[in-house]
């Protein structure tokens, strides 16, 4: 059985460009080391069976799992980190988000050239409210619900985000009792949004 998916999911899905990967090392499981500063928390969102979440900016193609940059008001946990930007960038409700490791930034794009961590998490989606642009860009997703190795595929993120969402699917199954093979149906969120059983 192939991937199904509408005719406007391949509208979209026709003009997606991919970032040029970074080449950031995985630490699957590591703590942050003392001293490296964790600048960046993002999620693998994951629906009951099984799909992650993924975000769509349709003006450039581009594909991104949500989340963002540490701001004061999370204290410096990365968990609260991806709860507010899957909430300003996706309108999205997590629960009970699980570190996975992170990426080493050693040129420290996202640290004014200082090298610094990207924590990578795996959560709960429970739902989405109303679609909204994000507060901080503007920009105004589309989000779609794919099979995790497709979203790795959509990412450009090779071997490293296999490994990445092999770990995410692991704990996701053990967390939430998501299943390990996720249906491949690609859909699209409804723009009034909506809970998720």
């Amino acid at each position: 059985m192939g991937i199904e998916y509408s005719p406007e999911i391949s509208a979209l899905l026709g003009r997606v460009r991919r970032r040029p990967n970074a080449g950031w090392p995985w630490r699957p499981g590591e703590a942050v080391p003392a001293g490296l500063p964790v600048k960046q928390s993002w999620g693998w969102l994951f629906a009951p069976d099984g799909r992650v979440l993924t975000l769509v900016n349709p003006r450039d193609g581009i594909v991104s799992l949500p989340g963002g940059s540490l701001e004061p008001e999370d204290a410096g946990d990365p968990g609260r980190a991806l709860a507010r930007e899957a909430a300003e960038e996706a309108q999205a409700v997590i629960d009970g988000p699980v570190y996975l490791g992170y990426l080493y930034d050693r040129v420290g794009s996202a640290n004014g050239g200082h090298e610094c961590a990207r924590v990578r998490m795996a959560a709960a989606l429970r739902g989405v409210g109303p679609s909204a642009p994000d507060p901080a860009s503007g920009r105004h997703y589309r989000r779609l619900l794919v099979a995790p190795g497709l979203a790795v595929e959509l990412l450009g993120w090779g071997l490293p985000g296999l490994r990445q969402a092999r770990a995410a699917v692991a704990a996701a199954a053990a967390w939430w009792g998501a299943p390990v093979r996720a249906d491949e149906t690609i859909e699209e969120l409804p723009p009034a949004g909506c809970r998720l059983r």
